[in-house]
């Protein structure tokens, strides 16, 4: 039977070993747990308890009210302590003021009243852009670049500027575009980008320095610049062209490197010939007039002899030059005397006709009178 069925259970017990009315010594009801456990909420909340044991109710809530706080003190202690690594510093605020920096190592601040900021100062960060822009000479250009940085004071980077990597690539605009629209573009497509990245960097430092935003540019890459695809084909095409004009120029100043170094030895050497022709011709005119001025005192002092020694030198001169002479002796005498030089010149070189010739008209004049209008009658009939 049942247990609570009429006359099925005389001792009026219930099946956990609690009598009906009385006193219940088997486990607790749960709608009275549960009843305890809201009046418990209520009395820490400041609620009003439905049952008659306010002693136990307050002394339940104070319970969970220290429970509570245990819990938000070691979540507040949690967050408070923080650790700083070699490479970063941290910068707290105190009621929205600048406090300190903290470097490397365990610290703790006390939120909500200080605020924590905390960024690598030693890491390179880096962001590229790339853009249309207009060049020195009204054209278009597309200018890819990648700008290099660094934090080098957090202070500043915290503080001065509000998002200061947002304003770091708005001053990159600012200067790219300064730069590029003082650059012509055939400077800018070439050899020119290099002085572009130097002249980027300088005024992009000026203008983090003027912002005080706490970032240091370390490099800025220019890529290589190029027109836009729109119109890629004309510039290839306007490339091309500058690269026949300057292998021309460069043919043709081979070509003058060639040619004006001979045509100035050559005109040296022509001043050099005209400068000797002078110099021979001053000179042997001087010899002639030394010689002659010499040959009148000679002339002065003995003029038969010297004029007999003209006539011999002026002879074999004039002799040496012919392969036949033929000698007359005095007037009324037929007497002929042949001289084969030819023979002797051939027989003795080039040297031999002029000494024996020479001793020959003077073996000739010594033995007989000669007449040098005979002599040179017959040597113009013998030619």
């Amino acid at each position: 039977m049942a247990w609570n069925e009429p006359g099925g259970n005389s001792n009026n017990q219930d099946p956990w070993g609690g009598r009906k009315g009385g006193d219940r010594k088997g486990p607790p009801d749960l709608d009275e747990a549960f009843r305890k456990l809201q009046e418990s909420l209520n009395g820490l909340f400041g609620g009003k308890k439905r049952g008659g044991d306010a002693d136990a109710g307050n002394g339940g809530g104070f319970s969970l009210l220290l429970v509570g706080l245990a819990l938000l003190a070691v979540v507040w202690l949690y967050s408070a302590i923080y650790v700083v690594d070699e490479q970063e510093q941290a910068v707290v605020l105190r009621f929205g003021k600048y406090y300190e920096t903290v470097g490397p190592g365990l610290n703790i601040y006390f939120p909500p009243i200080d605020r924590k900021f905390q960024e690598n100062v030693t890491r390179e960060r880096a962001y590229s852009k790339q853009g249309q822009m207009l060049t020195e000479d009204e054209n278009i250009i597309e200018v890819p670049l990648t700008v290099q940085y660094k934090i080098s004071n957090l202070k500043d980077f915290v503080l001065n500027v509000d998002q200061p990597e947002v304003s770091l690539q708005h001053a990159t605009d600012s200067a790219v575009r300064h730069v590029v629209g003082s650059t012509e573009m055939d400077q800018a497509l070439t050899e020119g980008r290099e002085l572009m990245a130097s002249q980027v960097l300088d005024r992009l430092r000026g203008f983090m320095e003027s912002y005080k935003t706490g970032i240091t540019v370390t490099q800025v890459n220019l890529q290589s610049a190029a027109a836009p695809s729109e119109v890629q084909e004309a510039f290839d095409d306007v490339i091309r062209a500058r690269e026949d004009e300057q292998r021309e120029k460069n043919m043709a100043e081979t070509y003058a490197n060639g040619v004006v170094p001979e045509a100035r030895g050559q005109s040296q050497r022509l001043i050099e010939d005209a400068s000797g022709y002078r110099d021979e011709v001053v000179s042997r005119a001087q010899g002639e007039a030394d010689r002659f001025t010499a040959l009148v005192a000679e002339y002065r002092k003995a003029p038969e002899v010297t004029r007999e020694r003209l006539y011999l030198d002026t002879m074999q001169e004039l002799m040496s030059n012919t392969s036949k002479v033929l000698v007359t002796g005095d007037k009324g005498q037929n007497n002929l005397l042949y001289l084969p030089l030819d023979k002797m010149i051939d027989g003795r070189g080039a040297s031999a006709p002029s000494a024996v010739s020479g001793a020959a008209a003077s073996d000739v004049s010594s033995r007989v009178s000669i007449d040098p209008r005979q002599v040179e009658l017959r040597t113009r009939e013998s030619r």
